[in-house]
């Protein structure tokens, strides 16, 4: 549902998930963090990678100029938050040499996934110019977000030892 440089009615296609690729390989340390969402967990993962001997990779969400955040880029760090919360971005961490090697420190979404979207350019453009492709892609992308998570859910138990 964002707007693109080559997707000006909105991006359809979902994101490729480099997480869930470098985890395949079972041999890779790999976080999702967001600083302004809980640094606790974002400096957990940071150690845990660096303690790792091997291959590390931490994902960190990170707002940018170009998502013209309302407010500007002061607020990221509440933006990172409500990103998380709502579902938009989970947080996990996937270490090799744990037993239990995948932890999601995500809560279940708390909702206002719409109202986290309207607050960036990036989405909130496609209302006024496309408002029914806008409503409906906006949708599809909650849908993703939902099951995402529930995957998330199901990942923690396939790598239960």
């Amino acid at each position: 549902g964002q707007v693109a440089q080559f997707a000006a009615a909105g991006k359809e296609t979902k994101k490729k998930s480099l997480a869930e690729i470098a985890m395949s390989y079972g041999y890779i340390y790999v976080a999702q963090v967001a600083m302004g969402a809980n640094q606790a967990q974002t400096l957990k993962a940071i150690a845990e990678a660096e303690a790792y001997h091997g291959p590390s990779l931490i994902i960190g969400y990170a707002p940018c100029e170009m998502h013209s955040i309302k407010g500007g880029m002061m607020h990221c760090q509440e933006e990172m938050k409500k990103a998380v919360d709502c579902g938009y971005w989970n947080l996990f961490r996937y270490n090799p040499a744990e037993e239990n090697s995948f932890t999601l420190d995500s809560k279940e979404p708390k909702g206002g996934y719409r109202d986290f979207l309207m607050n960036e350019a990036r989405y909130s453009r496609l209302t006024r110019e496309f408002p029914d492709r806008a409503g409906e892609l906006f949708e599809r992308n909650e849908e993703s977000a939902k099951a995402r998570y529930e995957h998330l859910l199901k990942l923690v138990e396939m790598y239960k030892d």
